[in-house]
This record gives structure tokens, sequence and C-alpha cells, in this order.
């Protein structure tokens, strides 16, 4: 998979229309330079070799973690990104935490007392706010919370015009986290909750639930063993969702101006600088199958019923 993802992160920016330098370069600058210039800044790229001399030279360069220069900003695109992505990973790894512990506790609930008025009330809320894009689940957050009532700011992630220090830039830090942060939450909540509410339903199904019950057990017992065996569906989805989220958190990143990776790429995208969109995906395709194998190899110390099967 790693291999593909370089194979594919390598083949798709080539395949655009246009000529590599018209990426590189500004629109008016590209048109106004003359052949030998552009050849130059071709050269510059290593772009003017054949396309496997080039897949070459952009493996070598990936296994030495060179992921080139930004045009834009004339900088490492690897310095960029480690300025970036802690940023990132802090708002979707807050983000997620709490989107795994309200959806699993929700979802857990509403098996429990599936068909009740209470667990049709919670799927109809959840798959509301699921439904709704995350542009504009971000954009009526900002519009209440910081626009009407003035509670929180309005983007960035610290104040860059009075700067604090100790507990007080913390304190910013997290004042400014809370919408960006609510906004995947809510997005991420409702298929934690769906994976929750379904692995707890298919559990009280089983014969060891029956008999528990049968033996008298307390129903706070019968619930707990019932959420252990349940946990495997959410411990993935939130494996998996850490991955995919560090790239999906380019919209409310945008929406906010947080300054991720996301954002990054956004700006990089609007700015045509081809090292820097490259190198962001290619970080976030390894995020991605990292997550997921991660995800596989935890399966048997989550429920050890997937060990005792592969042994069989």
């Amino acid at each position: 998979m790693l291999f593909v993802a370089i194979v594919v992160n390598f083949t798709l920016p080539r395949l655009a229309p246009g000529s590599a330098a018209d990426y590189l370069l500004p629109p008016e600058s590209a048109v106004a330079r003359s052949a030998g210039e552009r050849l130059k800044v071709l050269r510059q790229f290593g772009l003017q070799r054949s396309l496997p001399e080039q897949f070459v030279r952009y493996v070598v360069r990936l296994a030495h973690g060179d992921l080139l220069v930004s045009v834009r900003y004339g900088r490492p695109v690897r310095t960029l990104l480690a300025e970036r992505l802690p940023w990132t990973l802090l708002l979707v790894g807050s983000s997620l935490i709490v989107a795994l512990l309200m959806g699993s506790a929700i979802g857990f609930a509403a098996a429990w007392r599936r068909g009740s008025p209470r667990d049709i009330g919670s799927m109809v809320v959840v798959i509301l706010f699921d439904s709704m894009p995350v542009f504009f689940v971000g954009m009526m957050l900002l519009f209440f919370f910081s626009v009407k009532l003035r509670w929180l700011p309005l983007f960035g992630a610290v104040n860059f015009v009075h700067r604090a220090s100790g507990f007080a830039a913390v304190r910013e830090v997290l004042r400014r986290l809370i919408l960006p942060a609510g906004t995947l939450v809510l997005a991420q909540i409702g298929s934690v909750y769906l994976a929750a509410r379904s692995a707890m339903v298919g559990e009280l199904r089983e014969d060891y639930v029956t008999f528990a019950v049968a033996k008298g057990l307390p129903p706070r017992a019968v619930r707990a063993h019932a959420r252990r065996n349940s946990l495997l569906p959410v411990v993935t989805i939130g494996l998996v969702s850490l991955g995919t989220l560090v790239g999906g958190a380019t919209v409310v990143e945008t929406v906010f101006s947080y300054p991720g990776v996301g954002r990054l790429v956004y700006d990089s995208v609007l700015a045509r600088d081809y090292p820097v969109i490259q190198g962001a995906f290619f970080v976030l395709a390894v995020t991605v199958i990292l997550c997921n194998l991660v995800a596989d190899l935890i399966t048997p110390f989550v429920d050890r019923r997937a060990m005792r099967r592969s042994e069989s």
C-alpha cells in the first residue's frame, strides 16, 4: 500500500494538464518567461528528465527524508509540515477522543434501550448532524458562538496581537480549539454512534448475555460484559478516522483559519505550490496506512475472540 501511495502521489500531479512550470510559477510569470527560462525552472526541480528517471530520483529523495523545497515559501517542505502537523494532530486528536467517548456512550445506551423513544430520538439527532456538510456546521458554530454571543474567537490557534505565556497561553489555545474541534466532533460522532449501537445490539443477542440474565446477573454487569465485547468496531473506526481526519480537516482548518496541514494544503493548491502538495499528500497517505495497520494489530488485544479464531 505504501508503494501504491508513492506511485499515485508521483503520477497524479504529472497527469494534470499543462506544463509543470505552469504549476511551479504564477500564471503571469509562466507565460512571460522564455522557453530557456522555463527549462531552467524545470531543471531546478529535476522535471526535465524522463518519467522513470524522475520516479527513481523521487523515491531516493523520499528514502532520505527529502520532500523538496516549497516554491511559495522558499523553505524545505519537511520543515513546513513539521511546523503545521502538531496543530493538526492537536485538533484531530482532541476531537476524535471526544467523538469516541460521546458516540460510544450514546450508542451503547441507545442499544440497551433499543426501540424506545430515547433510542429513536438520539438516532435522529445524531444522523441529522452527521448528514450536514462540515463547512456548514463550522460556519453555524462561528455565527452563533463568535458573531452573536461573542464567547469564542473567530479564527486562528493563538492570539497574534497579545502573546501570552504559561497557563494563559494554554487557555488561549484551548479557547481557539473549541469551535474547530467541536465541528469535527459533530462530523464524526454519527459513525461512532452507529458502530457502537450496532455492535452492542449484536452482543445483546448472544447466548452468553441470555445466560447471564437468566442467572440473575445485575443489568450493570451484563452491560459491562457486552460493552467490552462491542469495543472492537469502535476502536477500529477511531484509528481509521484518525488517519482520514488528518486530511479531512482541510475544510475545518480553512473555515477557522487554523494553521494546520489542511490549511497549508489549501493555500498551496491556490498558489500551485507543487512540492508542498506532493509532500503533504505523501504524509497523509502514510498516516492512513499506519493507522489501518495499527487497527489490525491491536484487534486481538481488544477482542480475545479474534485471536482464538485466528489460532483455530
